[in-house]
């Protein structure tokens, strides 16, 4: 029995041998490194993308503005964006593509995670990561080196906070005795996906996750990490991955590559999720930002042509 399985944002998105569908925001194309589109057009498109039957909406934590990285995400603080998203969708999976851990305290991230997760109607999927920009590592006064050890200690304590009454815990961060948190998820626990490998063993990640969030890779390399993914898991625990896309206005247009991604019609876009598919990636969530069209033809295009050969699983 899946832990999970009463859990609307995990539902809607895994299954063994099946792949689901999603979206990062910011959904639009655009230069540089912000994004221009006013919020409630971003409501539209993701109101737009759950009549499609696409089975996530990804937001990013990116803390700071650092020019040299070249993508700032939705601007929006994360969780801020989430409750303000939960009150504009009903069903869709609302995930973290992901949460730094290492920069907010584990308290913080437990309580707004479950509060999100509660409001949301169990919709949260937390995609959790070490960070990697050495400026905001510096900003919030966190040594780098310690990544790793902070990472791990920020997903037990969150894990021990949802599922007990007035833990007690000492640790490095915190010394929690007398106090509880709330609120609880109704479930006592949230899916968890650790991102890339976030200073950590890929054993360590098949035990301490509910999955695994990666990065697009060519499919022969991402083969061989799923194959042995699945070695270290005794339990169905979901590959996930993102890819950019130019979605061309020709069908039948063959691919060139983009950044992280590529161009093509839709044609070989279904080829292509078929194939990643077939090597066992459970869920791909678009980033449309180096799109040529316009973005709300695209959601429509790929709601018409694409989504209903892989829709959000839940029925509920």
């Amino acid at each position: 029995m899946n832990k999970f399985e009463s859990h609307l944002g995990y539902t809607n998105m895994f299954k063994e041998e099946q792949l689901t569908l999603g979206i990062y925001f910011p959904i639009e194309s655009y230069k540089g490194s912000i994004p221009e589109m006013q919020l409630e057009q971003q409501m539209q498109l993701a109101k737009k993308a759950e009549e499609a039957r696409f089975a996530s909406l990804f937001v990013r934590d990116v803390p700071l503005n650092v020019p040299s990285f070249g993508d700032v995400g939705q601007i929006y603080d994360p969780w801020v964006f989430l409750g303000y998203l939960a009150a504009h969708t009903k069903k869709i999976s609302l995930g973290t593509g992901s949460m730094i851990t290492t920069l907010r305290h584990p308290l913080h991230v437990a309580k707004a995670a479950a509060s999100v997760d509660r409001i949301s109607g169990k919709r949260l999927v937390l995609g959790v990561a070490t960070g990697d920009r050495p400026s905001e590592f510096s900003a919030f006064s966190v040594d780098r080196e310690q990544r790793g050890e902070l990472f791990q200690e920020s997903l037990q304590v969150m894990r021990k906070v949802w599922n007990e009454d007035f833990p007690v815990i000492h640790s490095p961060s915190l010394n929690l005795q007398g106090g509880d948190l709330l609120p609880k998820p109704e479930l006592k626990d949230i899916p968890i996906l650790v991102t890339g490998h976030s200073s950590q063993t890929p054993e360590w990640i098949a035990k301490h996750s509910d999955g695994w969030l990666y990065y697009p890779r060519n499919i022969i390399d991402q083969a061989s990490l799923i194959q042995q993914w699945r070695t270290l898991t005794d339990e169905f625990k979901p590959f996930n991955q993102s890819l950019y896309i130019d979605l061309s206005e020709n069908p039948d247009e063959d691919p060139t590559p983009i950044h992280l991604g590529f161009r093509s019609g839709y044609k070989f876009l279904i080829e292509y999720l078929n194939a990643l598919k077939g090597i066992g990636v459970n869920h791909l969530a678009f980033n449309l930002k180096y799109g040529t069209r316009p973005v709300d033809e695209v959601i429509q295009e790929l709601g018409e042509e694409v989504v209903p050969y892989f829709p959000a699983l839940s029925n509920k």
